[in-house]
């Protein structure tokens, strides 16, 4: 990737009471390695400034034209949100986590675009497909 993007990642998680509080942060470094973790009473709070692992992780898993829904359904200006099961998580794997909220909660992810647009860069990260494979633009 020779492009220059200039984003910036948030998760949060709750940590119930019946978790381990490291489990939960496994949970969160696994779909953002390179993020800062940081604990708190109750909860994982992360920051990143790269979802490449994250993109991969939709390549691999054949769900790009899931997570674009997802990314282009709760666009507001230049971010967009989502909520990831954390137990899927922990297993090095996407799921993103739609209606009823899960019973072991949820990774709410809130990522800023400042360069370039948000539909480039979702493009980057969850590009179209055809047929179930990636489109070169």
């Amino acid at each position: 990737m020779t492009d220059i993007y200039r984003v910036d990642v948030e998760a949060t998680a709750p940590v119930y009471d019946t978790e381990v509080t490291s489990r939960v942060a496994d949970a969160v470094a696994n779909i953002f390695p390179n993020a800062d973790l940081e604990e708190s009473f109750g909860e994982i709070h992360a920051e990143a400034h790269s979802m490449d692992h994250f993109s991969e992780l939709l390549h691999r898993q054949e769900i790009l034209d899931t997570a674009r829904g997802e990314f282009f359904s709760t666009r507001e200006g230049d971010t967009f949100s989502f909520a990831l099961k954390k137990q899927a998580a922990f297993e090095d794997r996407i799921n993103f986590s739609v209606g009823e909220p899960d019973e072991l909660g949820e990774i709410s992810v809130r990522v800023r675009v400042d360069e370039p647009t948000v539909e480039e860069y979702i493009d980057q990260i969850a590009p179209p497909t055809e047929d179930g494979k990636p489109v070169d633009s």
